[in-house]
């Protein structure tokens, strides 16, 4: 495969990604948490990386398409974790993050949540034993794996 076909299917990884994610929002009624927000933008930047590189970019801008992917695997690989409880997330969108000793009485009894509100630590979809975030963290390793060859190919 040539550079130029690498960075295309690169950009259209992370491109199909952010169009899958908003459609999940959207169309399918899943609202994000945080954390799945967060993994949104290094598939914006590697979209933008890519356009660049097609437009006549210097191919240093390979090496940064590659770390954006690499970030937001790192990203939904730290959020499977915490869906599945191997680790602790963000107290602001885990279960967590409830101090009892701030609450009124009339609070305390309220049987209403916050409105709007997304738990970080819950999987809310999965296919095949993977949630989003763990979809994201493999779909986005391959794509660093093409974002490296593209930076290593000459032409």
């Amino acid at each position: 495969m040539t550079r130029k076909t690498l960075i295309t299917l690169a950009t259209l990884g992370s491109a199909a990604l952010l169009l899958g994610a908003f459609g999940f929002q959207h169309l399918g009624g899943y609202a994000p948490c945080k954390m799945c927000l967060w993994q949104r933008w290094p598939h914006a930047a590697a979209v933008l990386i890519g356009a660049l590189l097609l437009l006549g970019g210097p191919r240093l801008l390979a090496w940064f398409g590659a770390a954006a992917a690499a970030v937001t695997a790192g990203i939904g690989a730290f959020h499977a974790g915490v869906e599945w409880g191997w680790w602790p997330g963000p107290s602001s969108c885990t279960g967590g993050g409830l101090d009892m000793g701030s609450l009124d009485g009339g609070a305390l009894l309220s049987t209403e949540g916050p409105v709007g509100l997304v738990m970080c630590d819950e999987i809310v979809w999965q296919l095949l034993g993977l949630s989003m975030a763990g979809w994201n963290a493999l779909i986005s390793a391959v794509l660093v794996v093409v974002w490296v060859m593209a930076a290593k190919r000459a032409s």
